[in-house]
């Protein structure tokens, strides 16, 4: 799979070069936007000709968008606003709602991008979507679980700029800077659990599945446990009093 998709990005790449004219992908996970860099850096697509848009600055997947000098940029990116209509104090849904009702509707994955709920907004959700996608979306999509939804196309001016949300960095000790270790600080939980979270698959690191509880971490490292979230090791202030190294990390 990625190797066909980089030879995707490639073959676009090629014809917005050769025919003067932009070209788009579906929307790239973390890991799909570094091997979409390397399969333009294999095919010297300059610098300028290209990059990657999400809709909003905070966006985790985003397009490729290639747009050679002198060409009609024609990008496919679209939102829409989706508002609950529910009763004063009623659970509103959740990120994984809105997921859910859009992967109901058929939807490919490649075709959404993110969704996002702003906190100063409850009841309001924005979901970035190519166009074909974000018009089945204001056709198709009634409700979010159990909650009736109002939906509406944005113009490109319409769509608010959503701040990137903070991010409260947090600082453990461990023994050593193995994967088990450092998991088990992230997640709070035992390191025979963190273990048996790699032994099952569950954890990437950069994007890359991790391979063995002892694998050794870095600073600047992006873990991935499914189910539990994502993580980034920020910084290795050094050691505690107690000889354990110290690290920092945030939650996305």
């Amino acid at each position: 799979e990625e190797r066909f998709l980089m030879r995707h990005v490639e073959d676009l790449a090629r014809a917005a070069e050769g025919r003067g004219i932009a070209r788009y992908s579906g929307f790239l996970s973390d890991r799909e936007q570094d091997l979409a860099r390397a399969a333009l850096n294999r095919a010297d697509v300059p610098e300028s000709d290209h990059h990657f848009e999400g809709g909003w600055p905070g966006a985790e997947r985003k397009l490729l968008c290639l747009e050679p000098e002198g060409c009609y940029p024609a990008s496919p990116l679209c939102c829409v606003k989706l508002t609950c209509h529910t009763l004063s104090g009623a659970v509103l849904p959740g990120h994984k709602d809105y997921l859910g009702s859009l992967m109901g509707l058929e939807i490919r994955r490649e075709a959404l991008g993110d969704i996002v709920l702003p906190p100063d907004a409850p009841g309001t959700a924005y979901v970035f979507a190519l166009e074909p996608a974000a018009r089945l979306i204001c056709q198709e999509l009634l409700q979010a679980g159990r909650t009736e939804l109002a939906t509406r196309l944005l113009a490109p001016d319409e769509v608010p700029e959503f701040r990137t949300a903070e991010r409260r960095k947090c600082t453990a000790t461990v023994s050593s800077l193995r994967l088990d270790a450092v998991l088990a600080a992230m997640l709070h939980c035992s390191r025979g659990q963190a273990s048996e979270l790699v032994t099952a698959g569950r954890v990437e690191i950069n994007h890359l599945p991790a391979e063995k509880p002892s694998a050794p971490v870095y600073e600047g490292d992006v873990f991935t446990v499914r189910g539990k979230g994502r993580f980034a090791l920020t910084a290795l202030p050094g050691k505690s009093k107690k000889e354990r190294l110290i690290i920092e990390f945030f939650q996305y």
